[in-house]
């Protein structure tokens, strides 16, 4: 199993070396879980690339950036390409691009939805209209990614402006993990927002994996 920094994730992205004919091409923020279920899985014929996660703080780079991963990955001959990002604030051009370059991406519009399992977040609507949400990974790097992006290390005072409407902070754990815990909910006392937890394991994005494995 290939380990990384949390900076390599952020910064750099992670590129496996090629040992398939299966491209799994995901978001940074998904690294380390899609490592997780390759090993599980056993998949070996498998290969993670990522993107760096900080596309996010600017999702109208996500696409193209998409598009030179897929074309390269079509450069190095893999048979087939699953692209793990939703549509995660493209408003439909990730889409665009996918349907062009002939690959299909998993299903969601953000990573929120699709680890907690898409069916099950529609299906709470508007009861969670006001919960923010934060996966493990935004957990390890939530003053990298909500933080500091929002300024509030710098305007303190931006707190309520930004979080204002918020009630609730609801931490999608991907593993069970106390430290992590413990994060979170720091986290939540740092935003002034009651806290939950609701444990998800990789939701719906281990049977997008296994339906191309």
């Amino acid at each position: 199993m290939v380990k990384v920094s949390d900076d390599a994730l952020t910064e750099q992205g992670l590129d496996a070396p090629a040992t398939g004919r299966v491209l799994a091409l995901a978001c940074g923020a998904l690294a380390r879980e899609v490592l997780a279920l390759i090993e599980i899985n056993g998949w070996s014929h498998m290969t993670l690339r990522c993107l760096p996660a900080k596309l996010h703080l600017f999702p109208d780079q996500i696409p193209e950036a998409v598009r030179e991963g897929v074309r390269r990955g079509k450069a190095d001959g893999f048979d087939e390409i699953l692209v793990l990002y939703a549509d995660c604030g493209t408003g439909g051009y990730l889409d665009k691009v996918c349907e062009e370059e002939g690959v299909s991406r998993i299903e969601g519009p953000h990573c929120y939805s699709f680890f907690d399992g898409n069916d099950a977040f529609a299906a709470r609507g508007d009861d969670e209209m006001r919960c923010f949400y934060l996966t493990d990974f935004l957990v390890k790097q939530f003053d990298a990614f909500v933080w500091r992006p929002v300024g509030l290390d710098r305007h303190p005072d931006l707190l309520e402006m930004v979080f204002g409407n918020y009630e609730t902070l609801v931490y999608l754990a991907q593993k069970n993990d106390p430290a992590l815990d413990k994060k979170a909910e720091e986290a939540a006392a740092r935003l002034k927002l009651n806290y939950e937890r609701r444990f998800t394991g990789y939701g719906d994005m281990a049977t997008a994996l296994k339906g191309v494995a």
